[in-house]
């Protein structure tokens, strides 16, 4: 494993419901990450095409309104799919920069022609390779208005020179069981993309880079209203939301919980860091918590990373 790396996590709003537009600030923020020597290069949850805060798209308990529905679809159709030549995109856009990019999308089934959105990250490699994915496991609140639940069989972790990457998704990191299912991946360097933008998210990406005696890279969008595409049918949703609907708080912690760069407040851009990968080991000596400080004789997980199909087909031979 390399000694050092420098990576970079983008703050950044979305073009939001225009997924080609969105691909295109990929593609300008990760050339000005990557010119600044950036390796490993982390984008927001719901990046592409948007993280649709302070919308609700007409819903009430019981009926959801016809102006919602064309929202609604208006976000299906700039989601994107995988494999697709959207997907392709972004892994060139890897290889022509030589990182490993990670970006937070909204993801649709390729493989049916149903209404189910995923909140989903990607990891490409140097080569364009597109290496994995991960499928947030549990949508917050309203957010199962939108977008369905993940599986075991993307809770990815990938390998790099630089050790093994992998994560969860905003408050995916608030289970505690599937922080330890990752945790024993071997996870070096945990990504942590989110929408919340609290002081108290400080804290959590904190806790997790002291439990895990990894490095957390954690990023978040900064995002106002005035972002909004003014023909949005349920644009009047957003009357009652303040100028600003994300702060950001994006931040890189070292294994030791100390903060390394951030938390960016207030304002779009890139913070970059260079971890120092010895610190790795130095403190597991002192906590390994899927090692020597773990009891599996009294405390046992089991997970289960079969993919679940909602059908089964048994045919004769």
């Amino acid at each position: 494993m390399e000694k050092s790396i420098k990576v970079a996590v983008v703050q950044e709003g979305s073009a939001i419901m225009q997924k080609e537009a969105c691909i295109e600030k990929v593609r300008k923020l990760t050339k000005e990450a990557s010119s600044k020597g950036a390796k490993i290069i982390l984008f927001p949850e719901a990046f592409i095409p948007a993280y649709p805060r302070g919308l609700f798209f007409g819903t009430k308990i019981g009926s959801r309104s016809e102006k919602g529905k064309q929202d609604f679809a208006r976000y299906y159709e700039n989601s994107i799919g995988i494999p697709s030549k959207e997907a392709d995109i972004l892994g060139k856009i890897a290889q022509e920069n030589q990182v490993y990019l990670l970006v937070g999308v909204v993801e649709r089934e390729a493989k049916t022609k149903g209404g189910t959105l995923y909140c989903t990250v990607l990891y490409f490699d140097p080569k364009g390779n597109l290496l994995g994915k991960h499928r947030k496991l549990k949508p917050t609140g309203s957010e199962r208005l939108i977008w369905g639940e993940g599986d075991g069989s993307t809770l990815t972790v990938v390998d790099s020179p630089y050790g093994r990457i992998g994560g969860l998704i905003c408050w995916e990191n608030y289970m505690p069981l599937a922080r330890t299912a990752m945790y024993f991946k071997g996870i070096d360097i945990y990504v942590a993309p989110t929408a919340d933008a609290r002081d108290s998210w400080l804290a959590t990406i904190r806790h997790i880079a002291l439990e895990g005696r990894c490095f957390v890279l954690s990023c978040n969008q900064f995002v106002t209203k005035e972002m909004y595409p003014r023909d949005l049918a349920c644009y009047d949703e957003l009357q009652s939301s303040n100028d600003v609907l994300s702060r950001g708080g994006s931040a890189i912690i070292d294994p030791n919980g100390e903060v390394i760069a951030g938390p960016l407040l207030d304002e779009a851009g890139i913070l970059y860091a260079d971890l120092d990968l010895t610190l790795i080991p130095k403190t597991r000596f002192d906590f390994d918590v899927i090692g020597h400080y773990s009891r599996p004789d009294v405390f046992q997980l089991i997970v289960d990373e079969r993919k679940k199909d909602s059908v089964s087909s048994i045919k004769d031979e």
